[in-house]
């Protein structure tokens, strides 16, 4: 600030120079001396008076290294004042100076402080042009709003690396064009061939407004090159005014899979929960964890977590704590297995309303472990839907999955299981018991992109079981967003299923998430085929050839239709294999088959 202050000092000062040379057709031998008497006498008062205003007006705040068209005002503004001062304080201390000399003062001062403090971000544009060139070469994909600020800002500041080479965009009529220098050298098919010819290292996918397919295609063509890709999340940091080079993530694989996400309006259904007293049980896991923060959001009278593993509900704990410190909340440490503590937290709570997303889930670990998987889910389900029965609890919402039809595995044909105690309790109660069934949910613990992503970092190689094994997928809040929808639509015996849009080869996705890692497969990263594992298919189902599909409000949610079949039998067949499960039999698979007649035991399970 002190010697922006010297400069102005100095620019006023030449400014009034500048009037009276300029006046005189730049002849100083013609400048009349009582003219430059009148400056000289005035100049202390002409000074003194300028920077006051300049210090009013805040022209030593700001930072000039972004300075922008509100800036400029501030300065015309500025030098308006001053002028008027210089014109009224002349005139009353009778100082003679012709007209036109204001005129021509005014503009030089104008010009003199904005190319001072332009000077700022002169310096700046030549420090990114020079001295950044050692960075990483950037294209960034939109040459719009959102990519322009992108630049601006990878210009300015001082904590960015690399720099920017050229845009790409499809609109003809912007290219060839020059962004702030940038070329804006083709359209989106160019990418390929533009990446080569500027040696491009990174690329920016700035379109937050873009559709989801639209974003795919793009990638698709991105994915050509062995460019590292960032994107911008979406179109309301755009309109918040959150556009930055910080906001740019690392593509996520559900960027490619080619569908709008499903998005639920929770303020019109979730009424519901407010003021209810709300239990979830495994709310430590992914899922589970979710389904809390959502409910936590909408003013539950109370929320219980329940979940075998302290750590994942301690966590949470401190989390929800933090975000929502007037939430009455529980945590509760115990298993569903354990009939008396199931009971006591009825009797002491009473749910309203009850989440039940614990369970054991992963596929192979279950195929080693049946019977564990049967005391779990099945009579884990079957304890908790009785006691929610007994003490009145409202509604009752199964987080059940795709693998519960046709089930090649114990895990599936335990959910299946599930699913069938479920509508059996809704047959017999008050309460309103439904089943949600869901996909492979994305960024899940134990889900296949974190192990590729980890696999990525450790340099490979990267396992796929199977070159065609295929499986639908949703994010988190995809699948809380389901969960809590069906809380909304219960009647009882419902089994709710989403419209996941097409089903992803893993394969590509193993493929797509290296090339985004800035590999090339097969080449820079192997990719090692492994083999089915024990109960595992080629391809997951969501409905049972028995099971029709009804609509919903929500037209991408349906409703599977109730299969019959005998309770009675049902109930019998619970007891033996509770007894068979309590034993750690052997024959526990096949007794699983018994009741679940789709079950296709594997033979190398």
């Amino acid at each position: 600030m002190f010697l922006l202050l010297i400069v102005d000092i100095f620019m006023v000062q030449f400014s009034s120079f500048l009037g009276l040379w300029l006046r005189f057709d730049m002849q100083i031998s013609r400048i009349p001396g009582n003219y430059v008497e009148s400056v000289s006498r005035y100049a202390m008062l002409y000074t003194a008076a300028t920077i006051f205003i300049f210090l009013m007006l805040r022209l030593y705040s700001f930072m000039w290294s972004v300075a922008g068209m509100r800036e400029e005002v501030h300065i015309v503004t500025a030098c308006v004042l001053a002028s008027l001062c210089q014109i009224s304080g002349m005139t009353m201390l009778q100082l003679p100076m012709p007209r036109s000399y204001f005129a021509i003062c005014f503009v030089a001062l104008t010009v003199c402080v904005t190319v001072t403090r332009l000077s700022y971000r002169i310096g700046r544009s030549l420090r990114s042009s020079y001295g950044h060139c050692a960075g990483k070469k950037i294209m960034i994909v939109g040459a719009g709003t959102s990519g322009s600020i992108i630049l601006k800002e990878m210009m300015t500041s001082t904590y960015t690396e690399g720099h920017v080479v050229c845009f790409v965009d499809d609109d003809k009529n912007k290219q060839g064009k020059f962004l702030n220098g940038i070329p804006i050298a083709g359209g989106r098919e160019d990418i390929p061939e533009l990446a080569k010819r500027y040696d491009v290292e990174e690329i920016y996918l700035a379109m937050p407004s873009a559709p989801a397919a639209e974003t795919k295609k793009i990638l698709e063509i991105c994915r050509e090159t062995s460019c590292e890709l960032r994107i911008l999340p979406g179109i309301y940091q755009l309109l918040n005014g959150e556009v930055s080079v910080s906001k740019l993530r690392k593509i996520q694989i559900e960027d490619l899979l080619g569908r709008e996400p499903i998005r639920v309006n929770l303020n019109e259904i979730m009424g519901y929960v407010s003021n209810k007293v709300v239990l979830v049980t495994g709310g430590g896991g992914s899922i589970g964890s979710e389904l809390c923060r959502q409910i936590a959001s909408h003013n539950p009278k109370q929320l219980i977590v329940f979940d075998v593993y302290e750590n994942n509900a301690y966590d949470l704990q401190q989390e929800l704590r933090r975000t929502y410190p007037d939430l009455n909340l529980v945590v509760l440490i115990g298993s569903v297995r354990n009939t008396h503590r199931i009971e006591s937290i009825f009797e002491q709570y009473r749910p309203n309303i009850v989440y039940h997303a614990a369970a054991h889930k992963h596929v192979p670990l279950m195929e080693d472990s049946p019977n564990e998987a049967i005391k779990n889910n099945v009579f884990g389900t079957y304890k908790t839907a009785v006691a929610a029965d007994k003490y009145g609890t409202d509604r009752f919402v199964l987080i059940s999955t795709d693998k519960a039809v046709n089930p090649t595995n114990i895990m599936g044909a335990s959910k299946r299981m599930c699913e069938m105690v479920i509508q059996m309790m809704a047959r017999h109660s008050k309460t309103e018991f439904v089943a949600v069934r869901f996909g492979n949910v994305l960024g899940s613990n134990g889900s296949v992109i974190p192990l590729f992503k980890k696999q990525i970092e450790e340099g490979g190689p990267v396992t796929v079981t199977h070159r065609d094994i295929i499986r639908y997928f949703m994010t988190i809040p995809e699948a809380v967003s389901l969960v809590l929808q069906a809380g909304a639509y219960a009647k009882g015996g419902e089994i709710f299923v989403l419209n996941m849009g097409e089903p992803v080869r893993i394969l590509d996705l193993a493929e797509n998430l290296i090339r985004l890692s800035g590999y090339t497969p097969y080449e820079d990263m192997m990719i090692e085929f492994t083999g089915l594992r024990p109960g595992e298919k080629l391809y997951e189902e969501m409905l049972m050839d028995e099971e029709g599909l009804q609509d919903t409000p929500n037209k991408l949610i349906h409703i599977g239709k109730p299969i019959q079949f005998d309770e009675e039998l049902f109930k019998d067949q619970l007891d033996d294999l509770y007894e068979t499960a309590n034993m750690d039999s052997d024959e526990i698979k096949t007794a699983v088959q018994k009741i679940v007649p789709t079950y296709m035991i594997s033979p190398n399970s």
